[in-house]
């Protein structure tokens, strides 16, 4: 999800201020705007997970007013993840094997107590209406059927293209979902709207499965699941969250641990790596997580030939990271990203490449919208968004995208479901949970 959305629609409780989180209350007088600025600068900086810059504000916050316990709590966490990170990257090795090497899945034995479906070689419906069934009830499924799903999914997402490309058949359709950002109670209430997956009707999630909601692995494990059911017809694309800083960050990662094992998590950041980059819906309706790119020289060839195995992680350039970070912008041309990361692209540059490549608009997800949706630049940019609510706090509406053969766009909003009483980033690193 955007931080520029967050910020702009959660303001009084995402750019923090002195008042709100100092604790000796001396903010007033010569130099507290200085300091403040620096404050926001260094909250804002954790928030896209540019810790190193993060962590020499909040060096300087805590110099400048030492008895602040939430500026020093938050530097020390700045200090952990820059190690963390380093021991991790000195650690990691090319061409690693994968983490399903070593898994003796056949020979596995299910938890003692573990009374739901029993899944086979292959994925049935079954299995999946008891999955829903538990995970409305709490529970969860055996940790050999996670491994299962997760390493099929796998197998299926390293045969598809960087782009899928899906036509419409007569008496089908498609269902277009924005993030989800594991707002499973509201994931279930689409169902029931649009109506569940089947051979006739098609489902693309586009990114942002997964992090700040609290049932991240009930989401990610389901949509696997229909995944492996319907392989033709079930498409993911990949959203930024779906890379391990974020996961990390915002709790995919401690969810993962919490509910499951840490190997869980490690084969999800592994299929997560794999998944598609974007879908083109008949020749007419490219979509993709983020939005456009640096260069009007791309094509969707480009796209087509973008080899995404050879990186696992998006990084802070290239075209990957522009598929899922960039954001439109009322202006014409481009400008910088007000999240720090991507960049930012005007109606002329969506003209363009909707005019290049014989499309008529692109759609995509990344932002809150507090309609659910949003129709810009002339009708060639859409965006969709839903996960209603975000954050337990948004007020927003989600919403979700129809198309049928005729390629006419068929927009339904909604509004968020109860859930019970467990608050969004409940797995996420400490540092976080105070930003949000």
């Amino acid at each position: 999800m955007a931080l520029q959305s967050q910020m702009q629609t959660r303001q009084s409780s995402s750019t923090p201020t002195m008042s709100r989180y100092g604790t000796h209350g001396d903010w007033s007088g010569k130099g507290s705007l200085y300091i403040q600025a620096y404050y926001r600068r260094a909250s804002a900086n954790t928030l896209i997970l540019k810790h190193r810059d993060a962590l020499r504000d909040w060096k300087l916050v805590v110099k400048k007013a030492p008895n602040d316990a939430t500026a020093k709590l938050r530097m020390a966490e700045c200090e952990k993840i820059i190690k963390r990170d380093a021991f991790l990257k000195a650690i990691e090795v090319e061409d690693a094997p994968s983490v399903a090497e070593g898994l003796d899945i056949e020979n596995m034995i299910l938890e003692s107590g573990y009374d739901g479906a029993k899944l086979g070689d292959k994925m049935t419906l079954e299995f999946i209406e008891d999955m829903m069934e538990r995970f409305k009830n709490g529970k969860k499924i055996a940790k050999k059927y996670a491994y299962q799903i997760i390493i099929a999914v796998m197998e299926i997402s390293k045969k598809e293209p960087t782009m899928i490309e899906y036509d419409v058949e007569e008496g089908h359709e498609v269902t277009v979902c924005g993030d989800t950002h594991g707002q499973f109670f509201d994931l279930m209430n689409i169902f029931k709207l649009a109506g569940k997956p089947s051979e006739k009707h098609s489902f693309l999630f586009n990114g942002d499965f997964v992090d700040r909601g609290s049932w991240s692995t009930e989401i990610a494990l389901l949509l696997y699941a229909y995944k492996w059911l319907y392989p033709d017809k079930f498409f993911l694309n990949r959203g930024n969250h779906e890379t391990d800083d974020m996961n990390r960050m915002y709790g995919f990662e401690g969810e993962c641990r919490a509910k499951y094992t840490e190997r869980i998590f490690k084969l999800f950041s592994e299929s997560f790596s794999l998944l598609p980059l974007a879908t083109l819906i008949g020749k007419k309706y490219f979509v993709l997580h983020g939005g456009l790119f640096s260069d009007d020289k791309i094509t969707l060839d480009d796209v087509r030939k973008l080899d995404r195995f050879k990186q696992r992680q998006p990084g802070q350039s290239g075209l990957m990271m522009e598929m899922l970070w960039t954001d439109p912008q009322t202006a014409p041309g481009r400008g910088p990203s007000k999240r720090g990361v991507g960049l930012q692209f005007g109606p002329d540059i969506t003209k363009r490449f909707c005019e290049n490549n014989g499309l008529e608009a692109i759609i995509r997800s990344h932002e809150v919208r507090m309609e659910g949706y949003e129709v810009e630049h002339d009708g060639r940019c859409i965006t969709v968004f839903s996960a209603p609510n975000y954050c337990d706090s948004t007020s927003n509406k989600g919403a979700f995208i129809k198309i049928g053969p005729d390629y006419k766009l068929r927009y339904t909003q909604f509004d968020a479901v109860p859930h019970p009483n467990i608050k969004p980033m409940a797995y996420a690193s400490n540092g976080m949970q105070g930003l949000m």
